[in-house]
């Protein structure tokens, strides 16, 4: 018997070929019917019946040869029929269709602008300063990124209904204020470009470490964020784009080394290092030196600075505690928040002792702040094992849990508490 693999039908092929289309290009084809149709909902009506079509057409007459064309012109052309048959005309320009329908060429291709990239042009659309920042950030993650309602509304700790309804007022908001679809005049895309950063990090921060489900990381959000960061960087290498960049990249060098094979957290002193990307550790120290050489070192930066001294200590005893309680000095009086305070304890407590990181936590608290937030709880409890309060450490750990919503958190403090019953 031949052990040779046989070649999947044509209409099974076909169908794999939209699935996988689907997850990996259906927001680029997405952000280009916005720009060639002007409206979110029509859009998005527009992508989903392109990829019905394809499903149908394509196990029948194969595969065309630029898939991603062929999805943008099908839902184009289905958006104009609908035009035709009287939807929604009395919502759109009177020369809606003639524009449309008379364009010719390759509605694939970027039009002839700074940057050819619909998905950024989309980004700064949904970041638009007329938005509130909760609705850039819903927005975005949504429109840009794909994500689910229900998604959004986790990270946001919002009921979904709250953010489906700040979702639809936004984008009512861009079509009845006539918000344009471009990026930015260079007049005033430094103002518009913190907004656009603040949402890539969010971005990057719900892949990194999911708010809820059950893994740790989501790779696509990472690299979709980390595209993005990199056609900032190159469009205007301002330091904070730059910083940014870096951050995500030092982040992201360690990103296989953080879980084990069944999915459990491996905290950073434990990782193997072996397994860090160190192409993209030395990309990103070397823009976190770009941008901390400018005149304008700002938060990104000075994360991305720390983020550099952990990535390049060779083990974890040769980590420069030393210098990143410092950078976190600095950081603290640049973005003055109990975040940053908590995660410099973390840091003093490796440099000084446990005793110093939590006498600075439990001031955190003492003011009520953070009271609801899983890992300054998480810090408590791994502080107070370190000293032997057995008990407070059960404790904050037992808080921490019933804070976490993730799955691969849950099972790391579960085992935190079985070992101090050990």
């Amino acid at each position: 018997m031949s052990t040779e693999t046989c070649p999947l039908p044509l209409a099974d092929k076909a169908r794999e070929v939209v699935s996988a289309l689907y997850h990996s290009d259906s927001r680029r084809v997405f952000a280009t019917l916005v720009r060639l149709l002007g409206d979110f909902d029509i859009a998005e009506e527009a992508l989903h019946e392109a990829f019905a079509a394809a499903l149908e057409q394509w196990p029948r007459d194969g595969i065309p040869a630029n898939p991603r064309a062929w999805l943008i012109s099908a839902g184009r052309f289905k958006a104009i029929d609908a035009i035709r048959r009287g939807a929604r005309m009395e919502a759109l320009p009177e020369d809606y269709e003639e524009r449309y329908a008379a364009e010719g060429g390759d509605p694939a291709r970027a039009e002839t602008e700074e940057l050819e990239d619909d998905r950024l042009r989309l980004i700064f659309t949904c970041c638009h300063p007329a938005l509130s920042v909760e609705a850039q950030v819903a927005l975005t993650l949504r429109e840009v990124c794909g994500l689910a309602t229900e998604e959004i509304a986790r990270a946001f700790l919002a009921p979904p209904a709250t953010l489906a309804q700040r979702i639809v007022r936004a984008k009512a908001k861009i079509r009845n204020a006539g918000i344009p679809y471009q990026v930015p005049a260079r007049s005033e895309f430094a103002e518009r470009l913190d907004a656009v950063l603040r949402v890539i990090y969010l971005v990057f921060n719900e892949g990194y470490s999911a708010s809820s489900g059950a893994t740790l990381t989501r790779g696509d959000l990472c690299a979709e964020a980390i595209r993005l960061g990199r056609l900032l960087a190159e469009l205007q290498p301002e330091p904070e784009a730059l910083g940014l960049l870096a951050l995500m990249l030092l982040h992201e060098s360690r990103r296989a080394a953080r879980t084990s094979p069944y999915g459990d957290i491996i905290l950073l002193d434990q990782q193997d290092r072996t397994l860090w990307n160190r192409a993209l550790i030395a990309e990103g120290s070397a823009l976190a030196q770009r941008a901390l050489v400018s005149d304008r070192v700002g938060t990104y930066t000075l994360q991305a600075a720390i983020a550099a001294v952990h990535a390049n200590a060779p083990n974890p005893e040769a980590t420069n505690w030393n210098e990143i309680v410092a950078l976190y000095d600095v950081l603290l009086r640049a973005e003055p928040s109990p975040i940053v305070e908590l995660n410099r304890a973390v840091a003093l407590a490796m440099r000084d002792g446990p005793a110093a990181g939590l006498a600075v936590i439990d001031a955190i608290f003492q003011r009520g702040e953070l009271t609801d937030y899983r890992l300054a709880y998480a810090a408590r409890a791994d502080l107070c094992r370190r000293l032997g309060r057995t008990e407070e450490a059960r404790a904050a750990y037992l808080r921490a849990l019933e804070l976490t919503e993730q799955e691969p958190e849950r099972r790391f403090l579960e085992r935190r508490l079985q070992e101090l019953v050990g």
